[in-house]
């Protein structure tokens, strides 16, 4: 018996044994050994029962026993049994159930890319079901879960937000309305965030005319965004910087186009935390345009 099960057997006889007391070595050695006996076979007999389940030719048990696990949220032993039945019991009138019971086993596993195709196999196998626009709802929700982080790739993050979009439209009296309409707004979000990055990079790497097409792309498709302003105020700075790298052919254009963005800026957000620093961009762009004039007419 490995040493480190030998200990922890000790510490766990000593947590539920409150009487126990100190033994000669080869009493306390057996007393360890049975106890390691006891504990193995708890286990076989857990599997073994398991298995018998599996192989047993009584449908109705092995339906019996799966619900069972599943009400005992022993969901990873009810998605075994119910894959094997699945097409056993198809077209009888236990199939249904235990379809919708069936797609929940993924959906607490966490393997969200099956929960949603198995929910929404669902909705096409009953489209009359009581349960049909729950599991719509869900496999949306599983495609949301299944979505990376914003700053991966937001294929999938499309296909919830569409997917989700579509339970909305379809369903917009839904007791679930609320929360698939905070779905939706979490998906856009980060498809926004997503694409803010992306206007960012070009920012950073000093392509400050492909940044303001960027920024001024993510306001058309995010027009109610909390950040416009942010988003605004950066189509400001970058054709400040772009204007201040170019040629001075072309600086007093490009400035122009800088304090235009602050107009826009001023107008649309009067308070925004961003108009100290828009402020001081502004009267340099007033001031370089100035110069360049009075260069011009020397």
């Amino acid at each position: 018996m490995p040493v480190e099960f030998a200990q922890f057997l000790t510490a766990l006889f000593r947590r539920f044994n409150p009487g126990f007391i100190y033994l000669p070595p080869r009493m306390h050695l057996r007393r360890i050994n049975l106890l390691y006996l006891i504990v193995v076979l708890a286990l076989l007999s857990s599997c073994t029962g398991f298995e018998k389940i599996r192989k047993s030719s009584d449908v109705n048990y092995k339906l019996t026993k799966a619900n069972e696990y599943f009400e005992q949220k022993d969901y990873s032993h009810a998605n075994e049994l119910y894959k094997e039945l699945m097409p056993i019991m198809k077209s009888t009138r236990n199939y249904e159930a235990l379809f919708y019971k069936y797609a929940y086993t993924f959906y607490y596993l966490k393997d969200y890319l099956d929960g949603s195709y198995y929910f929404k196999n669902f909705t096409e196998y009953f489209p009359a079901s009581k349960d049909a626009e729950e599991c719509e709802f869900m496999s949306a929700v599983c495609l949301f879960k299944y979505a990376p982080k914003y700053s991966l790739d937001q294929t999938n993050s499309v296909k919830a937000l569409e997917a989700m979009q579509s339970y909305v439209n379809k369903y917009p009296n839904s007791k679930r309305i609320n929360e698939a309409n905070d779905y939706v707004n979490k998906s856009r979000k980060k498809l926004e965030m997503k694409q803010a990055d992306a206007a960012l990079l070009y920012y950073n790497i000093y392509q400050y005319r492909a940044a303001t097409v960027a920024y001024k792309s993510v306001i058309r498709n995010y027009p109610e965004s909390p950040d416009e302003d942010l988003y605004q105020f950066m189509i400001m700075k970058s054709f400040f910087k772009f204007a201040k790298q170019s040629v001075p052919d072309k600086q007093e254009e490009r400035y122009a186009n800088a304090i235009a963005a602050y107009r826009e800026l001023k107008e649309s957000f009067a308070s925004s935390k961003y108009i100290p620093e828009a402020d001081k961009l502004f009267a340099v762009a007033n001031e370089n345009i100035k110069k360049l004039r009075d260069e011009q007419h020397k």
